[in-house]
């Protein structure tokens, strides 16, 4: 089985200037997940895309690593991750099985964690996976304002005022890991589809960085 993990990190950022290839506790950001990668006992190719020569260079430190210059209208803010992961298969000369994005700035994710995300979607027999973490603040009891200005709870007006054990848990996306089959990604050219199942991870391992509050 093929499964290739892509990087994509692009050369800008505003919040933390240089962000992936920052200092975070002895080497660069990216390398984190560039050594996650090349420990996982599944993947079989790791691929860094990026805009920026310099975190190229720096990504062809590790022998075992593809590079791929991505044009820069896919290199801008608003540009978004699937036409990014479409245009790294497309350049790519082989052919996957599964796609694992890994985002340079959940470095706190381990190869311990890809391997046992692989694990649980391979006995789910199913072809999409994202990972998650749980929300301290439960969604369900926010509210919205109206066109007229008036309070209105985000489903309804009942469960802002239940106790959070009464209402269903709920999760958010943590950036870390999204695994989906190759050919699906390709012809839905979305990393979600209606079998995605949760692989949850603690709040901890969840660090996403995008301030300097964030590195710290």
């Amino acid at each position: 089985m093929n499964i290739v993990a892509i990087i994509p990190a692009r050369g800008g950022s505003k919040g933390i200037p240089k962000k992936n290839l920052i200092n975070f506790r002895g080497k660069p950001l990216i390398q984190w997940s560039i050594e996650a990668a090349l420990q996982s006992k599944y993947i079989t190719d790791v691929v860094i895309s990026s805009d920026s020569d310099e975190i190229l260079s720096e990504a062809k430190k590790n022998d075992k690593v593809i590079t791929l210059k991505r044009p820069s209208f896919l290199a801008q803010d608003q540009s978004r991750t699937e036409p990014v992961l479409l245009h790294a298969l497309e350049n790519l000369e082989k052919k996957y099985n599964y796609l694992i994005l890994l985002q340079p700035t959940s470095p706190l994710r381990t190869a311990e964690d890809i391997d046992k995300a692989f694990e649980k979607i391979f006995e789910a027999k199913t072809d999409t996976l994202i990972s998650v973490t749980s929300l301290d603040f439960h969604p369900f009891k926010t509210f919205t304002i109206s066109n007229r200005g008036y309070l209105k709870g985000i489903i309804n007006n009942d469960y802002p005022f239940f106790s959070r054990q009464q209402l269903p848990k709920t999760y958010k996306a943590n950036g870390a890991i999204y695994i989906i089959e190759t050919n699906i990604f390709i012809n839905n050219k979305s990393l979600i589809t209606e079998q995605t199942i949760p692989f949850e991870m603690s709040n901890e391992k969840s660090l996403d960085i995008d301030t300097l509050d964030d590195l710290k």
